[in-house]
């Protein structure tokens, strides 16, 4: 049986971790502090059906059940998530528009070291845009280019539900083939379909913007990929995209018909299964689905 002081000690490490998150938003230590609420609540759960006395089955048993009840409750949670998202008004595919409120940028230190880093490194802002998800609820997005305009970057400030905010990065090059490298590190779910003239990398758990552009310019240099400097307008060219990934998405099964979606919604139920699984995924191990 686990001690009352190491239950108590991970109930303390999960409060500090939580508050930790708050102000940095890091994927990995929400990571780990999902795992650690899980087995809080196993072992807690039943070392309080112990003391109680009300089962004879062994300590590691009664555990290892309320482990798998924890499992089948958050599924059912997610499940009814994936399938309020997919009937609400929310688009899965938004459309965006110019920013020009002035408050593209966050204010709070790790982002204006972050605008700083881009600075030196020779990324020049092209376009600021935003995107309604709900109302009131706006998606920022900062479009950068660097020197050789060969690689553009998309920086999508995302509010988190604990109030904070934390940036994902997607780094573009398009090639003399046709062909387009996309790397980012985006820890949301997808689970749907992209153009076959996509080469995707994600890497969900990295957070060093420094980082995740070496990744993409290794990736470049591996397919000696000759790249067609940027020219269109970022927001079209990134609305086009939306527009693209929805009519695949559509012909592919993911979602539904649109004469469908009244009555059934948006995603299909394929599409759900998906969401779904790679949801758990980056919720517990921080990996992307292939398909």
């Amino acid at each position: 049986m686990i001690s009352d002081y190491a239950l108590l000690t991970a109930i303390i490490l999960s409060l500090i971790l939580l508050q930790l998150n708050q102000r940095q938003g890091l994927p990995a230590l929400t990571i780990i502090n999902r795992w650690l609420r899980w087995f809080i609540f196993a072992f807690g759960a039943a070392a309080i059906v112990e003391d109680f006395g009300w089962t004879d089955r062994s300590y590691p048993v009664v555990a290892g059940g309320f482990f798998l009840l924890w499992f089948l409750l958050e599924t059912i949670y997610n499940w009814l998530a994936i399938h309020a998202m997919s009937v609400s008004p929310m688009p899965l595919f938004p459309r965006y528009m110019a920013n020009q409120s002035g408050e593209e940028w966050p204010t709070l230190p790790r982002f204006i070291t972050l605008r700083d880093w881009l600075r030196t490194k020779g990324f020049k802002q092209v376009q600021a845009l935003k995107a309604e998800v709900g109302p009131n609820l706006f998606l920022r997005v900062c479009v950068y280019q660097d020197a050789d305009a060969g690689i553009r970057l998309q920086i999508t400030f995302l509010p988190q539900s604990n109030g904070g905010l934390t940036a994902c990065y997607s780094l573009s090059s398009n090639t003399v083939t046709g062909g387009r490298y996309v790397t980012d590190n985006l820890h949301l779910p997808f689970g749907g379909f992209y153009p076959e003239n996509w080469l995707i990398s994600r890497h969900p758990w990295r957070r060093s913007l420094a980082g995740l552009v070496k990744i993409h310019q290794e990736r470049l240099a591996r397919g000696n990929a000759q790249l067609v400097p940027w020219t269109s307008d970022p927001l079209g060219d990134l609305n086009g995209q939306q527009r693209e990934l929805e009519k695949i998405n559509t012909e592919l099964g993911f979602l539904f018909p649109q004469a469908d979606r009244e009555e059934f919604g948006k995603i299909s139920h394929e599409g759900r299964y998906r969401v779904w699984k790679e949801y758990w995924l980056l919720s517990y191990f921080g990996k992307s689905v292939r398909y």
